[in-house]
């Protein structure tokens, strides 16, 4: 009887598996060794020299007001309750919501130059002025749609489509980890629960390995589902359990050479070493009352201010990407009560976790970024006491700190009205090559083959905006 992978059906990836002494046995080792898996990606060397190790992106759910926020127009607050002027219809993409044509509508916020670059900051964001100067400010912002999910998934996949890796899953893939006990890629959520969803492709791997996933951490109980053993079962069995499970998952992969069964045995090992370090990280007890105090979170109380503690201990133990998701910012009407609310539940945090980087050395190398989907209408969706403002791709704003940034920049401008970014304009697949050049990654060399083509974060577009960087 012929053994089922001795025929002439053998397949490509069993020969590749069981030829050359096992190439699939040297890569499956390669992620199951502790020495070789830390910091090990699928890119032999950096593209040129990095300024930024790691990242951490404060995701505002929904699209913040530009135009309330960094970016006021005092023309706009003159023609206020106006008819739009046609003009800046000429280019302009259906609005999501807004039927017909709506009226202008004015920022009732002050505004002022805040630190000694000047940089313009609303009222609603008073501590977020106290570190003006470490801002990188981005203005010219636009993206290709108005509607939240394929807005959400372009921002993070540089594609509409909900099926690509993410930005988090292509640094995961071309930089690996630098700890052996957490995942290189980690989610944070935190904000109103009504309104739109968080979809699991927001930090999905795509084609990629599922290895290159995002983690969620949960914000009450176990920060990972099943951290803990079942009743009755102690660490040592548990681990003759998976010693068990990865020796059927060896012999099933040399016989197959699926990358995929290597990646849920890597999967296991890191679920297993999880069980130690994520309790310990999650652990705020050692913080002092200063440090809570500094980013007004609570020790265990859910909250976006206690995610940015997080965000900065996970940094400091090597986690390569960190997202953290504020859902609430989709302010269709009574936008003055939920704009105030938002920040006033983000503006504090935010500000503490640039400064807490900063003061423990770790800003220089630590890229955080600032923003959503896209922003928001300089037109009114509803007039009066509730009024709102509608989903805008077509100019907006977003702002970097740390990781090589240039600090105290403001780049790239609106138009008279905050609606059509006209100056240094910066595309999404701009951003994202710009993000990966300060990682030291050349973002059309950072590639996978899947389908039979080539795919990158930037399919065939992005340029490194070079007047950002420090």
């Amino acid at each position: 009887m012929n053994h089922p992978c001795s025929s002439a059906d053998l397949t490509r990836r069993a020969f590749l598996g069981r030829s050359a002494g096992g190439i699939g046995s040297v890569a499956l080792a390669s992620l199951l060794n502790d020495k070789l898996h830390a910091g090990q990606g699928s890119l032999p060397n950096f593209h040129h020299a990095p300024k930024a190790k790691r990242v951490i992106f404060l995701f505002m759910a929904g699209g913040p007001s530009h135009i309330d926020l960094f970016d006021p127009k005092p023309k706009l607050n003159e023609l206020d309750g106006k008819a739009i002027p046609k003009e800046l219809l000429k280019d302009h993409q259906q609005f999501a919501l807004i039927r017909g044509t709506p009226n202008l509508k004015g920022s009732p916020y002050s505004f002022r130059p805040r630190g000694e670059s000047g940089t313009i900051i609303s009222e609603l964001m008073p501590h977020l002025a106290t570190i003006a100067d470490e801002l990188t400010v981005i203005r010219s912002m636009h993206t290709d749609t108005n509607v939240h999910d394929p807005g959400v998934n372009f921002m993070n996949c540089g594609t509409l489509l909900g099926d690509r890796p993410t930005l988090g899953s292509w640094m995961s893939y071309g930089l690996g980890s630098v700890n052996n006990d957490l995942p290189a890629y980690t989610v944070l959520t935190s904000g109103v629960s009504d309104g739109q969803p968080l979809l699991q492709s927001f930090w999905g791997n795509g084609f990629l390995e599922s290895r290159h996933a995002g983690v969620p951490f949960r914000n009450s109980g176990a920060p990972v589902l099943h951290l803990d053993n079942p009743k009755g079962v102690s660490t040592k069995g548990r681990r003759n359990e998976l010693d068990l499970l990865q020796w059927m998952n060896r012999r099933q992969y040399r016989t197959l050479g699926d990358p995929e069964i290597a990646a849920r045995i890597a999967s296991y090992e890191l679920a297993f070493r999880m069980q130690a370090s994520v309790p310990q990280l999650a652990d705020l007890g050692k913080e002092s009352e200063k440090t809570l105090e500094q980013y007004g979170a609570d020790r265990v109380k859910p909250s976006f201010a206690r995610n940015c503690l997080m965000a900065r201990r996970l940094v400091e133990r090597g986690v390569r990407f960190v997202q953290l998701y504020d859902r609430g910012w989709d302010s269709h009407t009574d936008m003055d009560r939920e704009h105030r609310r938002q920040c006033g539940a983000a503006d504090q945090p935010i500000a503490a976790l640039i400064a807490d980087l900063k003061q423990r050395g770790l800003l220089d190398d630590t890229l955080v970024i600032w923003g959503g989907e896209f922003g928001r209408t300089p037109v009114a969706q509803v007039m009066g006491k509730t009024w709102g403002r509608d989903h805008h791709p077509h100019g907006f704003t977003m702002w970097m700190a740390g990781g090589g940034m240039k600090p105290g920049l403001t780049y790239g401008a609106t138009d008279d009205f905050g609606y059509h970014a006209t100056e240094n304009k910066v595309h999404v697949h701009d951003l994202h090559a710009t993000i990966l050049h300060q990682l030291g990654i050349d973002h059309k060399r950072l590639t996978f083959r899947s389908q039979g083509r080539d795919f990158r974060l930037t399919d065939v577009h992005g340029h490194v905006i070079k007047d950002l960087l420090g």
